[in-house]
């Protein structure tokens, strides 16, 4: 049996840590390329995140061995958009994948002084972000859920997503204004949007559909609803204490 496909025997049955390319030194150039085809439309073209969690965090929910890359790669995450490419790429070439993302991967080294309980009161009153934002069980649904934040996205993302909402717009988030025949104006975050028709959930929860067609107008604008004015609703150790909270949120809650 030739010595890789032992390495990948082993791998599967002794569930080893290690990738047996991790010694190529063309394996993470060949899965650079790969990662663009196939992973940077939901993970951004350096694997700094969009849609999909920020890879070059070091630290990943399904856990941080590279068999754990390797495995939800090959049969991917049940209730996301991660899906399975085990059918698609051959087993050295999911390797090649964790290779690369290997090699852009970094342990943060920016840290926050807030207070992660200080920031949870902020989060929930005067912030307001609950409104909108699930963490766990509790809290609302029209923005992202944010339970597994800490752990997606880096410090410097978190603190860009809450001073300036549009600058990076979350994909599947944008405005959508509708007109009606009544002159009622309802503005809300997407849900579905084509030629012929348009979806949305208001800021109520309020969840509407409208054909084109029906109404006077419909428009969709790539900004966020979120407000862009937390710079000056929060002093800045206010909000440091809300980023710390931020950072805290790695699941289980």
């Amino acid at each position: 049996m030739p010595r890789f496909a032992i390495l990948l025997l082993l791998t599967v049955v002794c569930g080893a840590q290690d990738n047996p390319l991790a010694s190529d030194p063309k394996a993470a150039e060949t899965g650079r390329w790969m990662f663009r085809i196939f992973c940077a439309p939901c993970h951004g073209i350096g694997a700094e995140g969009g849609r999909g969690p920020d890879l070059t965090r070091g630290t990943y929910t399904a856990g941080d061995r590279d068999a754990d890359l390797f495995r939800v790669i090959s049969t991917g995450v049940p209730g996301s958009e991660m899906t399975a490419y085990g059918g698609r790429l051959e087993n050295d070439q999911i390797w090649r994948l964790v290779a690369y993302i290997r090699s852009v991967s970094h342990h943060e080294t920016q840290t926050v002084s807030g207070s992660a309980g200080a920031g949870d009161k902020i989060f929930w009153g005067k912030g307001g972000c609950g409104g909108c934002h699930r963490v766990g069980v509790k809290g609302g649904s029209i923005g992202p859920e944010l339970t597994r934040v800490g752990r997606q996205r880096s410090l410097a993302y978190l603190r860009a997503s809450v001073l300036t909402p549009d600058a990076d717009l979350t994909p599947g988030y944008a405005t959508i204004m509708v007109v009606t025949r009544d002159g009622k104006k309802i503005t809300g975050v997407e849900k579905g949007f084509d030629n012929f028709s348009g979806q949305l959930t208001d800021l109520s929860g309020q969840y509407y559909s409208f054909l084109k067609e029906d109404v006077t107008s419909m428009q969709r604008e790539f900004r966020s609803l979120m407000p862009g004015d937390y710079g000056q609703r929060l002093s800045e150790s206010e909000m440091n204490d809300l980023l710390a909270y931020l950072v805290s949120l790695r699941g289980g809650q």
